[in-house]
């Protein structure tokens, strides 16, 4: 059985209830609504809490009114129950009030049960008590424990890093044989589809720190490392993306010798080796290997150019397209780590 993460949402989730509970309480005013409105209103940022709350402000007003004039017209029944959830949810996708459409539904149905008379009366203490739901919940999410993303955004970068290095020497050592493509091979595709989805929580993750800094603004430190955790997940990304372009890449048997192989693939090897172990990172060795990269990459493209067939020009042969890429990766894993020593 799985432990529960006593998170920060749950703490201020705990906050909110007990806070709007208790104003209800205060103005004699039943808190079940406000508690429901409370707890599903409680966004990961503020930001969030506040476009969501100007929506599900006028969808609960739907669906107290709705409860109220069904209410008038069958009592408590059956009927009332369906025509108010059905009525409250048609129009809030009418109006486009998504956000609000599960806490308009909840509060229109909950309704029900308690409005016995004085309509107009009920309606107004549902708006009141859901305002003050709303209100509290924001309020809560913008002073108590304000979310920082920062840290997990900078987690998500080491481990993104190794997991790439990883993913980059598995395609490495599929490619180098030449004799199959590895484009359908189901290992390779699984871990590219991991890294692709560990790469987009992240960038949700960067995308919460943004709309926080609205409310909760950054300082220069902070916000300079922020700056930096922008670049690196772009780079990230963009080596992910010629790692795809590496697993796409139509091979054929590759003309490279056995030696000129070995001598790439330990270069991979190294490269790899310092992302998953930064410290290992050597600028000089690096560079190095870059430049011996490159006389390979001009050697092959010669070779293509000298056998080409002149009917059909390609000069894109699979030896070219494959240091292309692995040259692209060197340049933005020198960029990530000379940064990181920096």
């Amino acid at each position: 059985m799985k432990k529960l993460k006593f998170g920060n949402r749950i703490v201020k989730t705990g906050v909110a209830v007990f806070l709007t509970s208790l104003i209800c309480h205060w103005l004699g005013w039943p808190a079940v609504f406000a508690v429901i409105t409370a707890i599903v209103t409680i966004e990961p940022t503020v930001s969030d809490s506040i476009k969501k709350g100007i929506i599900r402000l006028p969808a609960s007003a739907i669906g107290s009114a709705y409860a109220v004039f069904f209410i008038f017209l069958f009592g408590n029944s059956p009927i009332t129950y369906t025509a108010a959830a059905v009525f409250t949810i048609i129009t809030c996708f009418k109006l486009k009030l998504h956000s609000g459409l599960l806490v308009a539904t909840l509060t229109s149905v909950a309704m029900i049960e308690v409005i016995h008379s004085n309509f107009l009366f009920s309606f107004f203490i549902r708006l009141g008590t859901t305002s003050i739901g709303l209100l509290v919940s924001t309020a809560v999410n913008m002073f108590i424990l304000p979310p920082k993303y920062s840290s997990s955004i900078l987690m998500n970068i080491d481990s993104l890093l190794k997991s790439t290095g990883e993913e980059l020497l598995n395609v490495s050592k599929e490619i180098m044989p030449g004799t199959t493509d590895i484009g359908n091979d189901l290992a390779i595709k699984r871990k590219f589809l991991q890294v692709k989805k560990s790469l987009d929580r992240t960038d949700t993750l960067v995308q919460f720190q943004k709309e926080e800094a609205k409310y909760h603004r950054l300082n220069e430190k902070e916000k300079k490392i922020f700056e930096e955790e922008q670049v690196k997940i772009s780079a990230l990304r963009l080596i992910h993306y010629h790692i795809g372009n590496l697993i796409n890449t139509p091979l054929v048997d590759l003309t490279w010798t056995k030696e000129e192989k070995r001598t790439i693939l330990a270069t991979v090897e190294t490269l790899a080796d310092a992302m998953t172990y930064p410290n290992h990172f050597d600028k000089k060795r690096h560079q190095a290997q870059i430049h011996q990269l490159l006389d390979q990459f001009w050697k092959s493209k010669d070779n293509a150019a000298l056998g080409k067939d002149t009917s059909n020009p390609n000069f894109f042969s699979a030896e070219i397209i494959i240091l292309y890429e692995l040259l692209s990766i060197y340049r933005l894993v020198e960029d990530l780590l000379s940064e990181n020593k920096s």
